[in-house]
């Protein structure tokens, strides 16, 4: 199987890291349109690579396959994509709800999260939990993802602190945007993305990458 390659793009968001084809969706501070709008819960996201080929099929094995060893090697790639120049107080998990976790086994996100600790010494604390299950977020537009999921995250105080919410794959940002919103309520000083993989809208059949992506994501909202 071939290595998994690094996102890479010439036009990115400063703040989400949003790829684009040129900078004419960014403002003159390289700022998207969705955070610009302040519709981004969390402060910035990194990711290691694009939802596809070699990527996707190894997240699919560790996921679906629930080959839970592919944790070790996943949360290098997260490793590698994290800032040198940030820190962290606490690396926090996406949840899952509890009828999902009961039926994976696992939550995939809590594993590549204590990987990450495991070689950042950021320490990992469970602050979110998911407190109702989702319908499906495909077919949704992005305001309707971005209401699916709305309040269905609550968290332990977490005053000041900083976090690093940590994910598989990031497709709309509508879950990660929900998770942000309640650690900020909670008291959260600054809320940062990591995920393994992002989709990637500018790459030739993006629409069917996405709905496709859609799809899975609204497996873990259940």
């Amino acid at each position: 199987m071939a290595t998994p390659e690094p996102l890479s793009a010439e036009f990115f968001c400063v703040s989400c890291r949003t790829p684009f084809q040129n900078s004419f969706p960014l403002d003159a501070a390289g700022r998207c349109a969705l955070c610009r709008a302040g519709l981004r819960g969390f402060d910035a996201a990194y990711s290691f690579g694009a939802y596809e080929g070699v990527l996707r099929q190894l997240i699919h094995l560790y996921k679906y396959g629930k080959v839970k060893t592919l944790a070790r090697p996943l949360g290098g790639l997260l490793a590698q994509a994290l800032p040198r120049d940030e820190a962290f107080d606490a690396a926090v998990p996406v949840p899952l709800y509890w009828r999902r976790r009961l039926q994976r086994g696992f939550n995939q996100s809590e594993l590549l999260a204590r990987e990450v600790s495991r070689r950042t010494g950021i320490p990992v604390v469970r602050a979110l939990g998911r407190v109702r299950p989702t319908p499906a977020q495909a077919g949704l537009s992005n305001s309707g993802r971005r209401q699916n999921v709305a309040r269905a995250f609550r968290s332990r105080s977490v005053p000041g602190k900083r976090i690093l919410l940590i994910d598989d794959v990031m497709t709309t940002g509508a879950t990660a945007t929900a998770c942000a919103l309640a650690l900020k309520q909670a008291g959260a000083r600054r809320v940062a993305l990591l995920t393994v993989a992002r989709v990637d809208r500018r790459m030739d059949g993006w629409r069917l990458t996405a709905d496709r992506a859609m799809v899975e994501e609204s497996l873990n909202a259940e």
